[in-house]
Parts: structure tokens; sequence; C-alpha cells
């Protein structure tokens, strides 16, 4: 059994178990797509030719892979003009197995399988199992960071002089204005932390992941016990900081030594 099916505006010619490369479907590897847009089905029972499509059919496929596809070179050129163009382009493709062909009855059988869930788009019936397609945990929020810290106590205000907290890896001035605005001002703080209150924090500052991976908790014990930013660029940064404050204070201190 054969049958011509559509889609990204071509038409396929596909029978059981074949592999072939399509224009790039909105689906992962690993899910189950159902083709709609059936042309022709011919098998033992005969010929069906669709008007222009076979109602009720489909074409059954599991999503192999999407990748890109081979590399081609977009060269213009005028006459006389000086005038060159060279781009390179690598098409969007999905790859996929067709798994079965339904003449008829198909959206009946597909609606039949509790564990899949139907997603009926333009071109083709999308059928996802429900575990691939769970809810994403929401991050957690200002209240969440503040439940999770618990006795941790974020502060209102600094306790004297704040420390640098630009001297940890990955922190900048934006995301230092951030964690004051949370209430986190001194390295003590952060050292305090526990994992699930540093990854609350990662998450409310929007850091993606990264608190918990560049060791924010050791490098805050680190700078704690007097040691230098870890990073090269950040000891680099200190410095230039370093300087910049020395240049601020000096004519202050020339023009009290001439009013002297």
């Amino acid at each position: 059994m054969f049958a011509l099916i559509k889609t990204g505006g071509k038409q396929y010619k596909v029978a059981h178990e074949d592999v072939l490369v399509v224009e790039k479907l909105d689906a992962e590897a690993g899910d189950d797509i159902a083709f709609d847009q059936v042309l022709l089905v011919s098998g033992e029972a005969g010929t069906t030719v669709g008007a222009p499509m076979i109602e009720d059919a489909a074409v059954l496929a599991e999503v192999l892979e999407q990748r890109k596809g081979d590399k081609i070179i977009v060269f213009k050129k005028k006459r006389r003009n000086t005038y060159r163009r060279k781009q390179g382009h690598r098409q969007l493709e999905t790859v996929i197995k067709i798994t079965a062909i339904l003449p008829k009855g198909a959206k009946a059988e597909l609606a039949g399988k509790k564990k899949h869930k139907v997603v009926e788009t333009s071109e083709e019936v999308v059928v996802v199992p429900a575990a691939k397609r769970a809810p994403k945990a929401e991050a957690p929020k200002a209240e969440a960071v503040a439940a999770v810290a618990g006795p941790l106590k974020f502060l209102d205000a600094p306790q004297g002089t704040p420390d640098d907290l630009k001297d940890i890896s990955g922190v900048g001035p934006v995301l230092e204005k951030k964690l004051h605005t949370l209430g986190i001002f001194h390295f003590h703080q952060i050292a305090a932390m526990d994992e699930a209150t540093l990854t609350a924090v990662d998450a409310e500052i929007g850091f993606k992941g990264r608190a918990m991976r560049e060791d924010w908790i050791g490098q805050a014990k680190h700078l704690m016990a007097g040691g230098e930013p870890l990073a090269a660029s950040d000891r680099e940064a200190k410095a230039d900081r370093e300087e910049k404050a020395a240049e601020a204070k000096a004519p202050k201190a020339k023009k009290k030594k001439s009013e002297e």
C-alpha cells in the first residue's frame, strides 16, 4: 500500500516504514504526527483518489530528527557593474518515518487513543504523547524567594558598606542592582544560602541556572576569606574599579592641600 500526501507545499509518495525528508514541521524528535492531507491511497482493495483530498484519511509518521540540509551557495553577478554577492543557505528539514497508512476512519481511530493528544493544524494533525507535553513549572517569583529563604531574612538595607557583588563571576552592574532589590548586599548572605534558596534567587533574577553552575556559594566564601575573584576577567575589572576610585580620590586630596 502507498499514499500521496501533501506537506510544506509539496507532494510525497509514501509507503509503510519509508524514511523521508520534508520541510520543517512544528514537532520534536520522537513525536508522532499524522498528515491529514492525503491525495491518493492505493492498495489491495483498490485505489482511492481524493477531490482533491480523501476525507477522513491520514498517514501516521514518527519524527526522527530536526536538522539543517546541505549548504547551497547563492551567487549573483552583474556584468560590467562590479556587482557580486555570495551567500550560503541551509534549509531547515524534518526527517520522518512512515508508521501507518489509514485510508478510512483515521480521525476516529486517533481520537480513540487515550494516551495521545490530537492537535489539528492547517496541514497536519500532530499526535503528541501526553507525557512529552507536560506543562512547565513556573519559575518562583519574589514571594516564593522569600518563602524559600525563610530564616535567612533578606535585608531592607545594607549592614554598613555593601560588598562589591560584581566580584562574583557573571555578576555585572545590572545583576547587582537586581540582587540589591531582593535585599542581598553582602557575600555572607550568599555564603549562608542553601541550594534551594540560591535556585529561587537565580530564577527571580533570570540567570538561567548559572548561579548554581558557577558556584556562587563557594565564590562568596572565597571572597569572604579575602581571596581574589576567581575569573581573570573579574580580577581585571576589580583592578580597573580600584584604579578609577583612586584617581577620583586623588584630585580631592590635591584640592585640600592647595586650600591649606
